[in-house]
């Protein structure tokens, strides 16, 4: 089994080239479905960012993304928080979505936090999705309908650039085409299915 770590910034085409891997045989475990997975109504999770943030958080029995995310990213102490419930949880089941998969399968693991979370070191390889921070800005405004304060925001929440750069073993620059972006991804698969390389 080949672990692969996948991150980038917020708006960087992570789910993007997630997809193209798993088009090309990769299996997915993906950080951010896991992380909705387990606040579903009824979960132990949920139960415990209400305990947390209150039910303002709710609509109805389920948790309003958009409200708790107004909170957690104008306050880095609600932000981490919010990590110590939702990040041991999607550890667990990503480990069980892993132990399921073949033995010789090439498993991809969508993190957007991990340089954050200090996990790049814990991959056979860390593949970072990169991109120009004006880029960046201007697809999260336009992707989630956010003012330049509250996506300069978001970004500012996350690892540096530099930081990510400086974990990746592998870079896919997401400033050209889709057709760019595939065909970096067919360069990288070359590499996974013959076993990974640094690159």
């Amino acid at each position: 089994m080949l672990r692969v770590g996948l991150t980038g910034g917020i708006a960087s085409g992570k789910s993007t080239v997630a997809a193209e891997l798993a088009r090309r045989g990769a299996v997915l475990v993906d950080a951010d479905a896991l992380a909705r997975e387990v606040v579903e109504p009824g979960t132990p999770g949920l139960d415990a960012v209400v305990h947390r943030f209150g039910p303002e958080v709710l609509d109805g029995e389920r948790l309003d993304r958009a409200a708790l995310g107004r909170r957690v990213f104008a306050d880095a102490e609600a932000r981490r928080d919010l990590e110590r419930i939702i990040h041991p949880r999607v550890r667990a089941r990503a480990a069980q979505l892993e132990a399921a998969a073949d033995a010789d399968a090439v498993v991809v693991h969508v993190i957007p936090l991990l340089v954050e979370t200090g996990q790049a070191d814990d991959f056979d390889l860390c593949v970072v999705v990169d991109l120009e921070p004006d880029t960046q800005l201007r697809r999260l405004r336009e992707r989630n309908g956010l003012t330049a304060e509250e996506a300069r925001a978001r970004v500012e929440a996350q690892a540096s650039r530099a930081e990510r750069l400086a974990a990746a073993d592998w870079v896919i620059d997401n400033e050209g085409s889709p057709a760019d972006l595939r065909r970096q991804v067919d360069t990288l698969w070359s590499e996974l299915a013959a076993g990974g390389a640094a690159g």
